[in-house]
């Protein structure tokens, strides 16, 4: 469309919108005037489209129109890749040039994927053997003075939970009649266990008092045959049969409800007993033939017996 068409179809579309508005404010409609084919005035500074829009505007908004940016005269498509060539010569000078630069220092390309690996890989690193630093001198000799001979050896000592207890001590006698050397007093008195056992719930109960800064609390360990029958003549269906319960054979203690009855307590049990060999049976525990959480037995003795049911 030229110039002047548009201009042409610009003063019809606001003669147009003039009539609309003056025939709502119930004044008779102007007849549209007829353009003569005639060349415009020099001295005329504006079109008459733009006057008659001006003035309309006014009219209707009280406001002067903005006069319209220039468009340019360069094609949309050719002002995008102008600016998309300027876009990407910067960036070219930013990024590039770097790594250009550091190519040019060191003689290799940043990019050359086939540059042989230097370093140790991942199976040297693992079984590569870890050298530890030596001991200062000085610390060595510190140690030897605060340290004293005495020291040393009731540290020794101070290893065994149980320093009375024989594991070695042969495990003689049957259930609920063991002999005397075949069990081992624990740290709460008058409570008994088969020597290896004493020896890891002893290990236990030192990691527990590390973490709750008491000893931890029993109701039962060994029991001897009278004491199981009585036990069974209280409780019936809950207790074992009298000659067969791994109380008998120094395997098994009953906990203090403080224990169980303190979650916090008894997860740190649930979670760590196991490492000393200590655990709730699967019978023992919710869902089981049984609900005892106190009850707990030492796994690898009663796993001699074949009665273990973890």
């Amino acid at each position: 469309m030229t110039r002047r068409a548009r201009r042409e179809a610009e003063e019809q579309q606001a003669q147009a919108l003039r009539a609309h508005v003056l025939r709502a404010q119930g004044a008779r409609t102007p007849r549209p005037e007829v353009r003569r084919p005639q060349v415009q005035p020099a001295q005329a500074s504006q079109p008459v489209a733009t006057r008659s829009a001006t003035s309309f505007d006014q009219v209707v908004t009280g406001a002067i129109t903005r006069p319209t940016r220039p468009t340019s005269s360069v094609p949309a498509g050719q002002r995008f890749v102008s600016r998309a060539a300027v876009i990407g010569t910067l960036a070219a000078a930013t990024i590039a040039a770097p790594f250009v630069q550091g190519t040019a220092e060191s003689g290799e390309s940043p990019f050359d994927v086939e540059a042989p690996h230097t370093g140790p890989n991942v199976l040297d690193l693992v079984t590569q053997p870890v050298e530890r630093p030596k001991t200062s001198a000085a610390v060595v000799r510190a140690e030897a003075i605060t340290r004293p001979e005495s020291a040393a050896a009731s540290r020794s000592l101070d290893r065994s939970p149980l320093p009375d207890c024989d594991v070695s001590a042969p495990v003689e006698g049957t259930n609920g009649a063991l002999a005397d050397h075949s069990l081992c007093e624990l740290w709460q008195a008058g409570e008994y266990l088969r020597p290896d056992a004493a020896m890891s719930l002893s290990a236990l109960n030192e990691a527990f008092r590390a973490s709750f800064g008491r000893e931890m609390c029993l109701v039962a360990s060994y029991r001897d045959l009278n004491t199981q029958y009585e036990i069974k003549a209280a409780r019936g269906y809950f207790a074992a049969s009298p000659g067969t319960s791994m109380h008998g054979w120094g395997l098994a203690i009953d906990l203090c409800s403080k224990e169980t009855g303190d979650s916090e307590v008894f997860s740190w049990l649930w979670a760590n007993a196991p490492s000393y060999g200590w655990q709730n049976p699967a019978w023992a525990q919710l869902g089981g033939s049984k609900y005892e959480p106190w009850h707990w037995e030492f796994v690898s003795g009663v796993a001699e017996k074949g009665e273990w049911d973890g």
